[in-house]
């Protein structure tokens, strides 16, 4: 009995040891700002802070930026931005197209939805740029800066707590081990399935979404390279289609829940059903050899209750996850990353961060969160679902109508898309 005893004790303390060991291996970051996501968000937080002096972490679960059908539309309020940080000539060296009007052809007939020519920014267009130039083009510009820490390749797993529950960091995991980020805010920039907003615990609202889309590039024939982004709608479906020079950027919308059944008739009839919507397509479809060649994007419309507790805060999808309509979900992940850097900066650096300035954050950018969602909604309901779900031609919604007999309205959605409720500028804090 008493050698048992002995060898249990000596099996506990080796064990104990174990667990010692692997604690000292947890690398420990101390900084003013930890964010987890390196997307538009993320990446325009972290740059406008360390500029003003704030030392800042991203922590991005890739080792790059290259993955495609992300949003890629640079607005004309983000330009707008870019032009007062005097950055906007090197931004516009990226590749790009520009996309100055929009236009939806319903039943044959061509309307004219959008003119940006009407704003009044420097930049009267979209800019469609690749999403990991944009994202490259912003790090390089954030590297400048020694207090800008990117580490790539490293996942955000937790939220780190102290006993009251005030979020004092995040919980990463990289390459090299177990890593501990220590910071006065946490910030929740990792998209619509953000791991630490889940952690959080915050209450999110489902707004609901009655479609979902599919994504695919299609190249372009020759006669069509100057042609502007737009969308063909019919009583075969509906398809979308961003100017990328030498093929479309194509979302076929579909009720919720249908792609498997789409699946299961094969890409073939998919080549089919997009022919019958554009028949300029029939140059391109063969493009589309499985479905491997088709990504499904699961749209969502919610919002968080609050954005934030103390430590720690949600911007961008992570907060508000966007429907594709519109193109506006990258437009407001970056309103919502200038507007935070321009309230966290000062208090960052005197080391002065309370609950007030997180709640201030929510409080400007919520309203325009949603009011978009709104917005999107209405157009689910009362113009996208009912078209996919019939099966016979439509007449023209009434929007359209009025946009094509009175086109100074054409201002509006231009507005609307391309600068959005309560843009944001930039100025320094000193």
């Amino acid at each position: 009995m008493v050698r048992k005893l002995i060898i249990g004790f000596f099996i506990m303390v080796s064990l104990s040891g174990l667990t010692s060991a692997k604690t000292e291996e947890r690398a420990t970051l101390n900084t003013d700002c930890v964010i987890s996501g390196g997307g538009p968000a993320g990446l325009m937080l972290g740059y406008l802070l360390a500029r003003e002096g704030v030392d800042v972490t991203i922590l991005e679960k890739h080792k790059d930026f290259l993955r495609d059908f992300r949003g890629d539309t640079v607005h004309p309020s983000t330009l707008e931005v870019f032009k007062e940080l005097g950055l906007l000539d090197e931004l516009l060296n990226c590749p790009h197209q520009k996309t100055e009007a929009v236009s939806i052809e319903f039943e044959g007939k061509e309307y004219q939805v959008a003119d940006f020519s009407s704003l009044s920014t420097h930049c009267k267009y979209i800019a469609m740029m690749p999403q990991w130039d944009f994202l490259d083009f912003i790090a390089e510009q954030g590297a400048k800066f020694p207090n800008f820490h990117l580490l790539r390749s490293t996942k955000s797993e937790d939220l780190i707590e102290d006993q009251d529950g005030k979020v004092m960091g995040i919980r990463a995991e990289n390459s090299s081990g177990p890593l501990e980020v220590y910071a006065q805010v946490s910030v929740a920039a990792d998209g619509r399935w953000s791991k630490l907003r889940q952690k959080s615990g915050l209450e999110l609202i489902d707004l609901g979404a009655p479609i979902d889309v599919f994504w695919m590039r299609l190249p372009k024939s020759p006669s069509m390279r100057e042609a502007q982004s737009g969308a063909v709608v019919n009583a075969h479906g509906f398809l979308v289609k961003i100017n990328r020079e030498d093929y479309w950027q194509c979302a076929m919308l579909h009720p919720k829940g249908d792609a498997d059944l789409i699946r299961a008739q094969g890409i073939e009839k998919f080549r089919e059903k997009i022919v019958l919507i554009d028949p300029e397509q029939q140059y391109s479809v063969s493009h589309l050899q499985s479905w491997n060649d088709v990504k499904l994007l699961d749209v969502q419309v919610n919002h968080l209750k609050k954005w934030w507790r103390p430590g720690f805060i949600s911007i961008g999808d992570a907060a508000h996850a966007m429907s594709p309509v519109g193109g506006v979900g990258i437009n407001l992940a970056i309103q919502d990353a200038i507007a935070a850097a321009r309230i966290l900066a000062k208090p960052l650096k005197s080391k002065s961060l309370s609950n007030d300035h997180l709640a201030k954050i929510q409080k400007r950018r919520e309203w325009p969160a949603k009011l978009t969602q709104k917005a999107q909604v209405n157009i689910h309901n009362r113009f996208l679902y009912p078209l996919l779900t019939k099966k016979s031609a439509m007449k023209p919604p009434l929007f359209l109508r009025l946009l094509a007999n009175l086109p100074f309205l054409r201002w509006l959605p231009a507005y609307g898309v391309g600068v959005g409720a309560q843009p944001e500028h930039w100025a320094p804090s000193h």
